[in-house]
Order: C-alpha cells, then structure tokens, then sequence
C-alpha cells in the first residue's frame, strides 16, 4: 500500500519525536527519515517543524487511543483492560529496543509552560485518553467523581512507567504498574457489569 507524501512526513516525525524529542529533532532529519524534500514538507506544513509536530502528536494520538480503546473494548473488566493494555506497551517498547516510547510524553516535557498549539495537542491527547477510561469505568457503574479521579490516575502512571521502562531498559515497570492500577480499580468492588 502507498503511503502519501504527507503521511510518511508526520509518521517519520513521530517516530523522530518518540526517540528523540521535539528538540533534538530538525527539519531536515525529518525530509530524511520520511524521504520527503524540504519543499513537500512546507508545502503540506506551512508552519515549519512545530506544525509537523502537532500533526505527529496526533498520530501518536490516535495510536495509543486505538491501543487503548482496543483494550478497553476487548475486556469487559476496566482492571483487566488497564493491565492488558500495560502488557501491549511493554512488548512494543522491548520490540523497540526502549526507544519508541510516547511522542506526546516526549513533546509535552520540552515545551512545558509554552502556550502553544504544541503543547494544546499533548494536552488534548492525554485529556482524550483520559476520556477514553472515563466512559469505561462510567459504563461500569463507577460513580463520576471516582470514575473522573481513577481516569487520570491511570493514564498519568502509564505514562510515567512508560518513561520508567524505557530509562531502565525493562518491562517490569509497566507491567508493575499495570498489576496495581488494575488493583486500584478492582478496590472499588464494582465489577464489569457495575454492581
């Protein structure tokens, strides 16, 4: 299947942004890394490399959405999803080689206090993830403000232990992370079917 010039740009992007960070990323590495001339990436992104990076943040968006939302979809128990979902990250991070960890982690820690459409798409990512959980743990019969609060519980130590793993070159901080958040949530005594 044929990639569009565009899409190969914010794909190579991402993955430039998950290894290395927006920093440490150019331009040019990214006409490289996507086989794309410096003019293909002006022309579809007029803003230059912070555009491309929004596009890519994204990308790493709908990712880790679709992971997530596939794991939340598949197990009808919202403890079970959470660990599931901390077992496919872990994989793809070793598969990897620890280098493809999260772009919007990576974007969201360099561009800290900026006001920009930047760091608006990190946070938007992380507030749809978050959303994501919401509506499953509401689904289950969790009442909204432990629902709300056991959202972002969940989405903010994945994405730690995601950094953690990476750092120490291990699994085990993910899936670590994964048994006690899927404790956390089974301490509610509510089950998959919200009694």
């Amino acid at each position: 299947m044929q990639t569009s010039t565009r899409d190969r740009i914010v794909v190579a992007t991402a993955r430039l942004l998950q290894r290395q960070g927006y920093v440490g990323t150019g331009i040019k590495q990214i006409a490289k890394e996507s086989q794309a001339t410096l003019g293909s990436i002006y022309h579809f992104f007029p803003g230059g490399k912070e555009a491309v990076a929004v596009a890519a943040i994204r990308h790493g968006d709908q990712e880790f959405a679709a992971l997530l939302k596939d794991a939340l979809d598949s197990e009808p128990d919202p403890a079970e999803a959470v660990f599931s979902c901390t077992r496919e990250l872990a994989a793809g991070l070793k598969e990897s080689g620890w280098v493809d960890g999260c772009p919007v982690t990576a974007a969201a820690l360099e561009t800290l206090g900026a006001d920009s459409e930047l760091q608006q798409a990190c946070a938007d990512a992380l507030n749809g993830w978050e959303r994501l959980l919401l509506d499953k743990l509401l689904g289950c019969g969790f009442p909204a403000d432990d629902a709300r609060e056991l959202a972002t519980t969940v989405i903010s130590a994945i994405e730690g232990a995601e950094v953690t793993a990476q750092v120490n070159r291990s699994e085990e901080p993910l899936l670590a992370a994964g048994r006690q958040l899927a404790r956390l949530i089974r301490s509610y005594g509510i089950d998959a079917a919200g009694r």
